[in-house]
């Protein structure tokens, strides 16, 4: 049974005697509580359910004036016809008071809406909406007409008003399917935006000049246009412009107040508030200040446009000092890697909000959300806006009536199928319709070096398969603390270490010592690669990472054969942090180390604590061709093109042989992260695939007699004094 993990309610995260004392006095303030950890989206200093979406902790408004519609479902509320009439506020003061009067509580009511948002019974289950998404869904106009409710977008609209409200953050960075409504309810919500505030500006970038003018054009002004005259002020210049919206003289901030004042048109204050578009470019509205940015289809910016140069610059538009004055709204399926999807993953991951710096915020300063397509699917909607997940037991109808028959999943899941042979037409469907992550930011297959069909194929079956049993997580230390003894694994879900198979105690922590010197002995069944550094810390904290990978080779041995069963891929506080954990990795399976040489510290760590058997030496050199510094630490360079080539030759071979699909079974190889290096692996940037460089170690220390050199054999001709005759004729002459 499918199992949704997009949020959960947090159920007694406050203590109820706690919850209830504060909403008594209407304590909560509305933003980010440090005391709790959450966001308060709540006007009204009362709260209720907590959700998480996305590691986010949200704190919704109490349950307040809960509505109840016919047909138990959202449906738009119909705008009295004699209204409709009214265009401006100016023609509304031409109207009698007694006509007025009927239709101050009208008015004041969606004003309230629009500020505190709305609750209402969806399919028996109480709803809430915020001011956001009911201005949205009542009155905003799109493409088909009138939105219609999805359980998604509320979602989507919650973590927005949370990205809103939290003072630590600059808005959001969405990844998204396509035909996921993004485009229209980032329109929306500018609107919606513009027209309540006073002398601000608002800015719509994408991924060429085009797409944001159509986005201005298409969305943005017609919504504007559609407003009732109670929340749209007045606009300067045409009704439907192709450039800018300016809500200047004489428009007002429009409130219960200013509809009912009598001031003339030539005595009120404009608001001086306009929504434009630009070019799309890394300096894009550099030196503006801007109250909301949107960035649409911001996985799709090619070179020479960089997604990531320019939020450095528009991030400084958002902000006074360190106080964030704008937010952006930013949101996008992926492109392939190479074709601007890099930048945005990166932009993506920087947005993680477990992840924050000292001052509370993410790398990015945005909050990264990611709605599978299962949720947001054309189709699969039913009639409430809940998505149909999987095959209904009984008849299932859409918003407009038509039958669902087959659930979301099994959908998906047929259309993989059907491109299983179409490698790069599968990687597309996975980025236009993403279930995970990991299927957005797929790659084009002509762009790897190696087999992106095996791969991912892999990639597929661990996650539907749940590597996650098979993978454990957790540290070696020695037994006692007492280090040179023996070394003990213990599962931890915080430990750097990634295993899959341990070897039976009895070939635990197994060596040879010769002349005072430790050997493994378990070398018969294995061996390990490392990518090692030498520098604890760098300057801005982001150095490439430690990384360890081990594999087994066959023997006869209780134990798998072509097996990865160890990953590491960790900087510790210090680099002597680092060393132990793979001395002790080393030492607890019995197994050498081929690691490269240019980063000597970790091999000199080694030698020093009489460990040097550990270290193999370079199998392309015979022991008297190495140089003095090879003899002594072991290791092999990583400069040479020969190793480069066979380092990339023995990784592709393994692919090829052990993973993914073989017509039978799948391969055994349950580490992600080292088969998504291999995905994106550059053979001409290869030290920033840290995974790929150990493993690739790994595979040619198993295999070290491919390696080997070959003695050639010089054939010299011996003269060894026989003489040759020439017997033609009758007499015999000497060949010379």
């Amino acid at each position: 049974m499918y199992k949704q993990t997009l949020y959960k309610v947090l159920p007694d995260y406050i203590k109820p005697k706690i919850l209830k004392r504060m909403n008594r006095y209407n304590k909560w303030e509305y933003g980010y509580n440090d005391d709790y950890d959450m966001v308060v989206i709540s006007k009204t200093g009362q709260i209720g359910e907590i959700y998480e979406i996305q590691n986010l902790k949200i704190a919704l408004p109490k349950e307040n004036n809960v509505y109840k519609f016919k047909e138990n479902k959202w449906t738009r509320f119909d705008y009295p016809k004699v209204l409709n009439r009214i265009k401006t506020v100016f023609d509304w003061r031409e109207y009698p008071d007694d006509f007025k009067e009927k239709w101050y509580d009208y008015i004041d009511l969606e004003f309230k809406r629009r500020e505190e948002g709305f609750w209402y019974i969806n399919k028996n289950k109480t709803t809430f909406l915020t001011g956001t998404h009911y201005m949205y869904l009542q009155w905003s106009k799109i493409d088909v007409g009138q939105p219609d409710f999805r359980e998604s977008n509320r979602l989507f609209f919650i973590f927005w008003e949370a990205c809103r409200a939290d003072n630590r953050c600059y808005g959001m960075c969405y990844l998204k399917n396509r035909r996921s409504g993004f485009s229209f309810m980032a329109s929306g919500e500018t609107v919606n935006m513009a027209t309540m505030s006073t002398d601000a500006r608002f800015g719509i970038l994408s991924k060429s000049g085009a797409d944001a003018k159509k986005m201005f054009t298409d969305k943005v002004v017609p919504i504007s246009v559609n407003y009732p005259f109670f929340f749209k002020p007045i606009q300067d210049g045409m009704d439907r412009p192709k450039t800018e919206l300016a809500y200047r003289v004489p428009a007002s901030k429009f409130t219960r107040r200013s509809i009912v004042s009598t001031d003339k048109p030539e005595d009120l204050a404009g608001l001086d508030t306009t929504i434009d578009w630009k070019n799309t470019g890394d300096n894009a509205y550099d030196g503006e200040k801007l109250r909301l940015l949107v960035h649409d289809e911001s996985g799709k910016w090619e070179r020479p446009n960089d997604i990531q140069n320019n939020w450095r610059v528009t991030k400084t538009t958002l902000r006074l000092g360190s106080r964030i004055i704008g937010k952006c709204m930013m949101g996008s399926t992926s492109n392939a890697l190479d074709k601007g999807g890099r930048n945005f993953k990166k932009l993506y991951d920087d947005s993680d909000v477990t992840k924050r710096n000292a001052n509370g915020q993410t790398r990015s300063g945005l909050y990264s959300l990611f709605i599978p397509m299962e949720w947001n699917y054309e189709g699969y909607i039913d009639s409430y806006g809940y998505p149909v997940f999987e095959t209904p037991s009984e008849k299932v109808h859409g918003p407009h009536g038509v039958p669902i028959k087959i659930g979301v999943i099994e959908y998906w899941e047929n259309e993989v199928e059907g491109l299983k042979d179409d490698q790069d037409g599968l990687n597309e469907f996975y980025r236009q319709f993403p279930r995970t992550t990991k299927h957005a930011f797929r790659d084009e297959s002509k762009m790897s070096l190696f087999n992106l069909t095996k791969i991912y194929q892999q990639i597929d079956y661990n996650e539907e398969a749940s590597s996650a049993a098979v993978v454990t997580a957790g540290s070696f230390q020695w037994e006692n603390g007492i280090i040179d003894t023996r070394v003990v694994f213990s599962p931890n879900k915080n430990g750097r270490f990634l295993i899959t198979w341990v070897p039976p105690t009895n070939l635990q922590n197994r060596f040879i010592i010769k002349n005072g010197i430790k050997y493994p002995g378990n070398e018969h069944m294995g061996a390990f690669g490392c990518d090692s550094y030498d520098i604890s810390g760098t300057v801005d904290g982001r150095g490439s990472k430690g990384a360890l990978s081990g594999l087994t080779k066959f023997s006869m041995e209780d134990a798998p054969v072509d097996h990865f069963f160890l990953e590491y891929i960790a900087r510790p506080q210090t680099a002597e942090l680092f060393f132990e954990d793979v001395l002790m990795a080393c030492i607890f399976y019995g197994m050498p180390i081929l690691a490269e040489n240019n980063k000597p510290r970790l091999l000199y760590h080694f030698r020093r604590r009489g460990y040097r058997g550990f270290s193999m030496n370079r199998p392309d050199k015979v022991y008297a061709k190495l140089s003095v510094t090879e003899r002594e630490i072991g290791g092999i360079p990583n400069s040479s093109q020969d190793i480069i080539q066979a380092h990339a030759a023995a990784i592709e071979t393994y692919i090829e042989n052990a993973v993914g699909f073989d017509g039978d079974s799948y391969g055994d190889m349950y580490f992600q992260r080292t088969l998504e290096d291999w995905a994106n692996f550059d053979i001409t940037k290869r030290t920033k695939y840290d995974a790929s460089i150990s493993s690739g170690l790994a595979i040619m220390a198993c295999n070290k007699n491919r390696y080997a050199p070959v003695n050639r054999t010089i054939r010299k001709t011996i003269d060894l004094g026989i003489k040759r005759y020439n017997n033609k004729g009758t007499l015999s002459k000497i060949i010379k």
